[in-house]
């Protein structure tokens, strides 16, 4: 079945759970990914890990892709990763969102937007979507389908959301994908996490511990940055996921 603007239809594209869930190889994965990308009118796609703020290379994020091998290269060579406005996002924001070159590369804060334009431009990865991605283990992800066609529609959106999902899922199960081990805990940020993730206040938690509230926020603070979360919420679910506190 085609469309009318010569792309094959979204409905012919595997993405019943069950069929994706019977998925063993890895080349199933990539193949439904790359009939995914054709079939949206895309040149390519890409799985990664989202990175933490440590991390400069996106060739070490990449999971499974047909973008260009060079392409990664010159990339990271160019340390492109530092000042990307589309990684940034990716760390704070589960919402999937489209991104385009000629726009996203004049709200770099470093001064290489016409790098990355040229870039993306010389092998056709000029506009395209990331969709936040995770799996059972907590392992934090995105695929990106990337190409020269229009802006995606709210209802390829959802579509595409289903799919990466679900295919990202399975992807994980298949390569045992297992998020970062997350720096080591001291007895009081584990016994703050303990008590935040009993929905105590910060006032409650320093007459429990008989601390200070100042120390309190100081130790939450500090698990915080070693679990690389945004907030205390984000904190406390990743402090659970990984057994640190029940």
């Amino acid at each position: 079945m085609v469309d009318f603007s010569g792309h094959l239809s979204p409905m012919t594209v595997a993405a019943d759970p069950r069929e994706i869930g019977e998925m063993t190889r890895e080349a199933d994965i990539r193949q439904a990914l790359e009939k995914v990308s054709r079939s949206y009118g895309f040149h390519g796609f890409l799985v990664m890990v989202v990175p933490g703020k440590s991390c400069c290379s996106l060739s070490d994020t990449v999971v499974m892709t047909n973008w260009p091998a060079d392409f990664l290269s010159n990339y990271d060579a160019a340390n492109l990763m530092a000042g990307s406005p589309v990684i940034a996002r990716l760390r704070k924001s589960t919402i999937p969102f489209t991104y385009d070159t000629t726009l996203d590369s004049d709200r770099r804060s470093d001064g290489k937007g016409r790098e990355v334009l040229t870039l993306f431009e010389r092998v056709n990865l000029r506009r395209g979507v990331y969709i936040p991605v995770h799996d059972v283990h907590g392992t934090c992800g995105a695929v990106a389908f990337a190409g020269n066609r229009a802006v995606v529609n709210a209802a390829e959106l959802k579509e595409l959301t289903y799919k990466a999902g679900h295919l990202f899922g399975r992807l994980s199960e298949i390569k045992g994908l297992r998020a970062p081990m997350p720096a080591v805990l001291s007895r009081r940020e584990v016994e703050c996490l303990h008590w935040a993730a009993a929905g105590k206040t910060t006032t409650e938690m320093a007459k429990i511990l008989d601390l200070s509230e100042y120390t309190v926020n100081h130790y939450l603070s500090r698990a915080t940055r070693k679990l690389d979360s945004v907030n205390r919420v984000q904190t406390v679910a990743k402090a659970i996921r990984a057994g640190l506190i029940n």
